[in-house]
């Protein structure tokens, strides 16, 4: 469990998925741990990667907090407001359309290159606009990147729905709200998942609060799991930064990939929640 924690941990930390969607299955299907214990772990193991890789993502300069912030208020209404849908919607059509969306997010990725989609900082804005602008320097590319950010209003019902799916097909939201902030706005992919990372600990902390306080955890697991994050999340923020932002999405591509192909599989009955 160390060991596969300490892989999570840089995983999650350099792609901003928080590593959910790797620990629950490995505790409920492996391990044969109950479900509820599994969740609680795997958000006191988000709450790890966010602060590890946050503070550190922070000082090179690659989250842009306001950004995230303000997506974060949709992303927890979207929770909130979620639980409707559980009740009205069939959960094996969403995770159909949410199969098909990810396998094609992934080769849109691929194909269309990132300097073609991020909008340098150049130009006049307007007030609220604006206030989003950044920039950070990519000791890979040896260059400053300055970007603008574009479609603001659907980068928030983006991540209304994201944290909708949070809860309705048990994924992170980190894995829909990083490629919505890389290609449709303009956010380069290593700020996308600093970003991600930075709102990831927001939303889990709600939630760990309710399951801890309801015994739902297993402090020798918890602790295990926690350091093997820790140590983890501490090599990939060292890594990020050196590495091209072709590699970074490339490699969330394949994640989307795999994420796509259970989601169809749970919906045929293959994989069980």
């Amino acid at each position: 469990m160390l060991l596969i924690s300490v892989a999570i941990g840089v995983i999650g930390s350099i792609l901003g998925i928080g590593g959910g969607i790797f620990i629950v299955p490995l505790l409920t299907l492996i391990l044969d741990i109950d479900i509820r214990i599994a969740a609680a772990t795997s958000l006191v193991a988000i709450i790890v990667i966010s602060s590890t890789s946050s503070s550190s993502y922070l000082h090179e300069g690659l989250v842009n907090v306001k950004l995230g912030m303000f997506l974060e208020t949709f992303t927890t209404a979207g929770a909130v407001i979620g639980a409707v849908f559980v009740v009205i919607l069939e959960p094996s059509m969403i995770e159909i359309v949410l199969g098909v969306a990810l396998v094609y997010t992934a080769i849109y990725m691929q194909l269309k290159k990132e300097e073609n989609i991020i909008h340098k900082g150049e130009g006049p804005l307007s007030a609220f606009r604006s206030r989003f602008r950044s920039r950070f320097r990519d000791p890979a590319a040896n260059k400053v990147v300055e970007y603008n950010v574009e479609n603001i209003g659907k980068g928030a019902a983006s991540s209304f729905i994201a944290g909708n799916l949070s809860g309705l097909v048990g994924i992170g939201g980190g894995i829909i709200k990083v490629p919505v902030m890389n290609i449709w706005m303009g956010v380069p992919i290593k700020a996308a998942t600093a970003t991600s990372n930075f709102m990831l600990g927001v939303t889990a902390v709600a939630s760990a609060i309710v399951y801890i306080s309801n015994g739902f955890i297993a402090p020798a697991l918890t602790a295990v799991v926690a350091i093997g994050i820790f140590l983890g999340a501490t090599i990939g923020t060292r890594t990020l930064p050196r590495i091209s932002a072709g590699r970074v999405r490339t490699a969330f591509a394949v994640i989307l990939v795999v994420i796509g192909i259970l989601m169809f599989m749970k919906a045929a009955g293959l994989v069980v929640s």
